[in-house]
């Protein structure tokens, strides 16, 4: 009996063992998803953190989470802990809503008086084009109409508003005023453009900083000629600089008081300067638009107590018109084009060559994650694909949205959020887990 007993329990110690030994480690813990608070997202540059995107889509796309109908406009989405941010047209108002990013449901809205009309406006509409940025505990907005807007997110109240067109004679813009506010400690840098002050006196206001607490003037300065592009902070060997594209040029100022530290030619056809520009590491600036503005990248270099400028390359064939490029080792890839065909183009960032073209998308937003690009053309065609200084392969594309479709996506985690002029939607990316195999019989 005693053997029998001893045998049952090493056989049970056996299996014990064997059960211990074939059980799967414990998951990791996962990650939350980044946020996608402002302009370019958290570093401003397209690029996301999230990992595990499938690399092919069935034919019928990509997981349809949500969708629900939205007002004119081409604002970008904005997200922070399961909110989402964007604005729309109601009659002549601009409307900023807060949105649930698991079902879409609105959580608030604020509406202002923004009348906005021309010829361009009849056929894209008058806007807005500004994503409503999440800032702190405020969002903050602008209008075509050089209205500026900060609310609490949480509620949406207002907490205080400026004008740049009435209250500082900023340039009013004929195709709508798009520029993204720029964070630095306690303030947010627009660019308004207007005149330079007379005969040396006073300080112009063509770039202001406003508290971001309660809107007052921080600081204003300088005189120039405005566009529609948005400011970006750099560093310049250990100085702090904000880059601008104006209608006729590139600057960089002083963030702490709007001092003007260098400038460049860039001159564009009606001063139609959009695109963001791009930092790179060793000091360079990429700089793009269309309308003949073609693109440029600039070395700069700190110099006793001034910065130098040295233009690496132009190259007039390279057109980025109002769309997001991407920066990725040594190359940038872009939509390049205006009116015409617009071509997916790879870019090599020290001499302007162009390693490749491939016309698989109308002119494109681009966003980069998981090793892959996540393209939105403007005739409402959604794809990813590989971009490699060697070539462009596409892995997926289906027609989405309707034309025009001119805001960029916005990922959190595996969560895409898109829209067009009359619908926004959720769209799941992530890769679907390996089909079981048969049962046997």
């Amino acid at each position: 009996m005693r053997a029998i007993l001893a045998g049952l329990f090493c056989a049970a110690t056996l299996v014990a063992a064997a059960q211990k030994k074939v059980s799967p480690p414990p998951k990791p813990p996962e990650r939350p998803a980044e946020s996608w608070p402002i302009w370019g997202g958290p570093r401003h540059n397209f690029i996301s953190t999230s990992t595990g995107l499938a690399n092919a889509w069935p034919k019928e796309g990509p997981t349809r989470v949500w969708s629900r109908p939205l007002g004119d406009g081409y604002s970008p989405i904005a997200e922070e802990n399961g909110v989402l941010f964007t604005g729309y047209r109601r009659g002549s108002k601009d409307v900023v809503i807060a949105l649930s990013a698991a079902s879409g449901s609105t959580v608030w809205e604020y509406e202002y008086d923004a009348p906005f009309r021309n010829s361009y406006s009849e056929g894209v509409g008058p806007g807005p084009y500004a994503m409503p940025q999440v800032i702190g505990d405020r969002v903050v907005t602008a209008s075509g109409v050089g209205k500026i807007h900060s609310l609490d997110k949480k509620t949406g109240k207002p907490a205080w508003s400026h004008d740049l067109y009435t209250e500082f004679a900023a340039n009013r813009l004929p195709f709508g005023y798009s520029c993204h506010g720029l964070p630095y400690k306690d303030t947010l840098i627009y660019l308004a453009g207007g005149d330079a002050p007379w005969f040396g006196f006073g300080q112009g206001a063509a770039v202001i900083a406003f508290r971001q607490s309660d809107g007052a003037v921080v600081w204003k300065n300088q005189g120039f000629k405005n566009a529609h592009s948005s400011p970006l902070l750099i560093n310049v060997d250990g100085q702090p600089q904000v880059i601008a594209l104006l209608a006729d040029q590139v600057i960089g100022f002083s963030p702490d008081n709007g001092e003007l530290l260098w400038k460049h030619p860039h001159p564009t056809q009606h001063g139609l300067a959009v695109a963001t520009p791009i930092a790179a590491a060793g000091n360079l600036v990429f700089i793009s638009s269309a309308y003949s503005g073609g693109a440029r990248v600039l070395q700069l270099a700190r110099s006793g107590s001034g910065t130098t400028v040295k233009e690496l390359w132009h190259n007039p064939r390279v057109q980025l018109h109002f769309g997001t490029a991407i920066l990725m080792g040594d190359y940038i890839y872009l939509s390049s084009g205006h009116s015409g065909p617009a071509f997916i183009t790879a870019v090599e960032l020290r001499t302007g060559r162009i390693a490749w073209q491939a016309r698989d998308f109308a002119k494109a937003q681009l966003l980069y994650a998981d090793g892959k690009l996540i393209i939105l053309d403007e005739d409402g065609n959604l794809g990813i694909a590989r971009a490699t200084p060697e070539g462009f392969q596409v892995l997926s594309r289906l027609p989405l949205l309707n034309r025009i479709s001119w805001t960029p996506p916005t990922l959190v985690g595996s969560r895409l959020y898109v829209r067009d002029r009359a619908n926004m939607m959720a769209l799941e990316l992530g890769a679907l887990p390996p089909a079981l195999p048969p049962k046997q019989k």
